[in-house]
């Protein structure tokens, strides 16, 4: 096997969920040497962008390094339509200051990740505004006429919508379109995206066929969920995540607090470590190694890659030093919280409960307490006092509680 097709065969087997129209097509293709036009398609919804998101961007950039022409779309656009993927209800649609802000602060995180400054292949930004602001209604009903009714009820969140008679709007019948119009204005080989955006990338491929009159690789790329719950970990609407901004400090901290099922999976998707000594962490675990020592080692590759090594070594030095002392820290592990959200769900978030019931007990047993003082309300909530202040679970679990507004 030559040095090539290890690369593509390592390349195929990280992060991806599934390959439209098949993996081993999209790797014979890769194989013919034919450079080929990839890109991603990233609504700036908010100002942040974490972990779930990154695990996109290190793909796309491991096809600029094998020599492709690389694309980050930012939908600019179609961020102030609203995209309803994973949605029981209309996303609200942003305003084009919000969208603008938003996008600001993308692209010094994502630099992080992808290489726009290379001298002999540089990866390209892009905005859809750039082609979808200026279609008629004309254009658009030409798109529609590509797709059915049926195939738009398809999505399961419409479906369930059904199920429960909630509305939905006609313009979330358009994002699809929209966003499927990208790979056609772009006259793309590939699209990356999440698992979830699987329905949207292959409306692009339908348009590229009827359009372009030619083929366009769809990789589903892995969401990171727990294994057993299958609850996202990487969740703005849950309020729990790590943030590509976040400080050193609270990047290790919040990995590791992640759950011990996940910690291969998040070595797969969020580090460079290769796929080698992946395996031999994956092994050592299986063999009753300590999930500890692991997390780690997964902690230090993450911020390493976002703050350099030696912050990824400071950042270790101090949870070590924080977290094997008694006493109350000055600083703890950073949680997201909601005023009004149960306690219970947040002692499960930061990884010191397995399920609410634990919680419950750990609370009963006089074991929870915010600033020194002992909560024993089963149904205590997080109030708006307590912005940064410090949960101790137990004897040695410290969390500093951040309200997410």
């Amino acid at each position: 096997m030559s040095t090539k097709e290890r690369e593509i065969d390592e390349l195929l087997a990280r992060s991806v969920a599934s390959v439209l129209p098949s993996k081993e097509k999209l790797k014979e293709l890769l194989l013919s040497g034919k450079r080929l036009r990839v890109y991603i398609g990233a609504d700036a919804t908010g100002p942040q962008l974490h972990l779930g998101h990154a695990t996109n961007f290190m793909l796309l950039e491991r096809f600029r390094r094998l020599g492709h022409e690389t694309i980050v779309l930012f939908g600019d656009f179609t961020a102030m339509l609203g995209d309803p993927t994973g949605r029981s209800k209309e996303r609200i649609a942003l305003t084009k200051e919000q969208v603008e802000s938003h996008i600001a602060s993308w692209k010094s995180q994502v630099s992080k990740l992808i290489d726009f400054e290379d001298t002999e292949n540089p990866a390209k930004i892009l905005r859809n505004s750039e082609w979808l602001a200026s279609m008629n209604l004309s254009d658009v009903i030409g798109l529609a006429r590509h797709f059915t009714v049926q195939q738009m009820l398809e999505r399961d969140m419409f479906e369930k919508r059904l199920q429960e008679e909630k509305p939905i709007y006609l313009n979330e019948f358009l994002y699809p379109l929209l966003q499927g119009y990208d790979s056609v204005a772009m006259d793309v080989d590939i699209e990356i995206g999440g698992n979830d955006q699987t329905f949207n990338m292959l409306a692009g491929r339908t348009l590229q066929k009827a359009i372009n009159s030619r083929d366009k690789s769809v990789i589903a790329t892995t969401l990171l969920e727990h294994p057993v719950t299958k609850k996202k970990l990487m969740s703005k609407s849950e309020g729990g995540y790590i943030a590509l901004d976040d400080t050193p400090n609270d990047m290790f901290g919040k990995s590791m607090a992640l759950p011990d099922e996940i910690i291969s999976q998040m070595f797969v998707d969020c580090t460079e470590l290769p796929m080698a000594e992946i395996a031999v962490i994956t092994k050592t675990l299986a063999s009753g190694g300590n999930p500890r020592d692991a997390k780690i080692r997964l902690a230090k590759e993450i911020v390493a890659l976002y703050h350099g090594v030696e912050e990824a070594e400071k950042a270790e030095t101090y949870f070590i030093g924080t977290f094997s002392k008694g006493a109350l820290p000055d600083e703890a592990l950073p949680v997201d919280a909601k005023i009004g959200e149960k306690l219970i769900d947040v002692i499960v978030r930061a990884g010191f409960a397995a399920s609410n019931g634990e919680a419950r007990r750990k609370i009963a047993q006089g074991g929870v307490a915010i600033d020194g003082t002992k909560i024993d309300d089963l149904q205590a909530v997080i109030e708006e006092n307590h912005d940064q202040q410090v949960m101790k679970v137990g004897k040695k679990d410290f969390a500093k509680i951040l309200l997410t507004r």
